[in-house]
């Protein structure tokens, strides 16, 4: 019997030692995790300041030599060494608000047609559609833009915008000018193209995250389907939409080759979007191997930096903006 009982004994033992060990395993393992998961997160955070950092000081020889002014100054003359950032800036913010004028709207229709309207067997065809539009290189839709969409504006489109408003107040400035093909609104439309599909798939997959009890639910009320759109689906998916929206943005904001191809690379400000013009990544993409004299190199890294300072408010406006309507839906 006292050998059963030592023997019972030592097996408890050894349960709880192996028990304990697996325990520390685990531990040791889960601290290791949190470990890396922190230190992927430091590292984010040490990279963007790093950029940061070197676009300053990159940028501080043409930014103590212009001052402010170098906002607000329209000429770029390399041969004088006059440079200002007024004209990219311009251009970059129109040819974004065109983008995204066009895109948003249409890329939420296509979305909801796509999750409440589509026949099932053309979902899958057009998805794939989708989801190749965006995989298509940038270069690609820039030389798609110069070699076909240009020349059709240039012929059909911008004579009939010029002709429609052309005794309009404001709209007759807006559309006035020789029909180019090249140009401000011919960027902005290349791209809207470009961040259509990804603002398309986006919402098309928050879309299909609302629960289908709540539509239902609304459909049994007696809603139609913009009803349910509007009041179910969208207040539902408005963090999800808005991400998609904002990354949609980030690409028109940054895009590069494909505006180079179509926007005309004009350093000047016209009240006209038919007229060319020049984005801020268009002219570091132009003009960055040709840069001669530490002064022409650092105003194109001046124009980085303030290319990143508009990201950087554009994404805070819009977590500011989530932030009020969660605060005001409580």
């Amino acid at each position: 019997m006292v050998d059963l009982a030592l023997h019972g004994q030592s097996v408890v033992t050894g349960e709880i030692r192996s028990r304990a060990k697996i325990l520390d395993r685990l531990r040791i393992g889960d601290a290791v995790f949190r470990q890396l998961t922190r230190a992927a997160a430091v590292m984010v955070l040490v990279i963007l300041g790093g950029v940061m950092i070197s676009l300053v000081i990159g940028a501080s020889p043409a930014l103590r030599e212009f001052g402010l002014g170098f906002l607000v100054e329209e000429t770029w003359n390399p041969v004088t060494e006059r440079f200002g950032a007024i004209a990219p800036i311009y251009g970059t913010i129109v040819t974004s608000f065109i983008a995204m004028l066009i895109a948003v709207p249409v890329g939420l229709m296509i979305a909801v047609f796509l999750t409440e309207l589509c026949p099932m067997w053309l979902r899958r065809p057009i998805g794939i559609a989708i989801e190749l539009l965006a995989g298509i290189p940038s270069i690609i839709y820039g030389i798609w833009g110069l070699f076909v969409f240009a020349p059709f504006l240039q012929q059909y489109v911008q004579p009939a915008l010029i002709g429609l408003f052309g005794n309009v107040p404001i709209l007759s400035t807006l559309f006035a000018g020789p029909p180019y093909g090249i140009g401000v609104l011919t960027a902005g439309l290349i791209l809207a193209i470009m961040v259509l599909p990804f603002i398309t798939s986006i919402s098309r997959d928050v879309f299909d995250a609302v629960p289908p009890m709540l539509k239902e639910s609304a459909y049994g009320l007696g809603c139609t389907t913009w009803e349910v759109v509007r009041y179910v689906v969208l207040p539902y998916t408005r963090v999800g939409v808005i991400g998609g929206v904002m990354l949609g943005l980030g690409r028109a904001l940054g895009e590069t080759m494909a505006v180079t191809f179509v926007i005309g690379n004009a350093h000047r400000i016209s009240a006209s979007i038919l007229a060319p013009g020049t984005t801020i990544s268009a002219t570091i993409a132009n003009e960055f191997t040709e840069a001669v004299g530490d002064l022409y190199t650092s105003s194109l890294i001046a124009l980085g930096l303030i290319l990143f300072v508009i990201t950087f408010i554009v994404l805070a406006c819009a977590r500011y903006m989530l932030m009020r309507l969660e605060r005001r839906i409580g």
